[in-house]
């Protein structure tokens, strides 16, 4: 049949996010609680500094609609961010899903938290099988072009990093556990601390001068702290001025 007019974009033409949700009543079970905080502490240490707020989105567990030949093919990465992208589906809306077609801006970051049954998979060690969608390797690297996939193994602390060159990944050596991203002035490594009142090692997000970036949480004892120190000089220098603080 002739084409008398240019065909309509896939925007307009294929499902949107609202027909593509990530809730599925046939996948059973729910994440682990390391697959729940872990998540979490990478969302709230992620600040690019070059982005603002409404210009970044990270998601977790959240299904990635990536290819419009298969509008129903999906993958579901433990975390991953987006930037340069509205922070609200068409800025108005929370998002029910990730649509490649309607958003036009792919992941730059994924991270996969192995597990025995996707570690060979997270690891781009299957092969696609006949009929089958792409693996998850395939889909970042091939499909989605995502410049940066990390893989944290919490059984062995393990941590690995393969950056997109040309159009393949590449491992990055590691000579300590972490990686720094020029693109988003930021890095991500391994951090041994207390989170969520668990003592282990957790990827988070650290700055331009190696520190680690803060959560809420931690922002808010730290001007509690800078507060009582405060407080503490005040009343040294009206207890040299013969005034006892307790009375005032």
């Amino acid at each position: 049949m002739y084409q008398t007019e240019p065909p309509r974009p896939a925007k307009e033409t294929l499902p949107t996010m609202y027909d593509l949700k990530s809730e599925d009543p046939k996948e059973p079970g729910l994440p682990d609680e390391f697959h729940i905080f872990q998540p979490q502490l990478l969302r709230e240490t992620f600040f690019p500094p070059n982005y603002q707020a409404n210009e970044v989105f990270t998601a977790s567990d959240l299904n990635l609609y990536y290819d419009t030949q298969h509008p129903l093919w999906y993958k579901r990465p433990d975390w991953f961010a987006v930037v340069g992208v509205s922070r609200l589906y068409e800025q108005k809306d929370l998002r029910l899903s990730y649509v490649i077609w309607q958003e036009g801006v792919a992941p730059f970051v994924v991270v996969e938290l192995l597990s025995p049954g996707t570690e060979k998979e997270d690891l781009g060690q299957t092969l696609r099988e006949v009929n089958q969608p792409p693996t998850k390797w395939e889909v970042y690297e091939q499909i989605l072009r995502v410049p940066y996939y990390i893989v944290f193994d919490r059984y062995t602390d393990k941590l690995q990093a393969f950056h997109l060159v040309a159009d393949r990944y590449s491992e990055i050596n590691l000579t300590k556990p972490r990686i720094w991203m020029p693109t988003l002035q930021l890095g991500l490594g391994l951090w041994q601390g207390t989170y969520q009142g668990i003592e282990r090692f957790w990827l988070r997000w650290y700055d331009a001068d190696g520190n680690w970036i803060p959560t809420p949480v931690e922002q808010e004892n730290q001007q509690v702290e800078i507060l009582a120190a405060k407080v503490e000089i005040l009343a040294a220098k009206l207890q040299e001025l013969g005034i006892d603080p307790n009375q005032l």
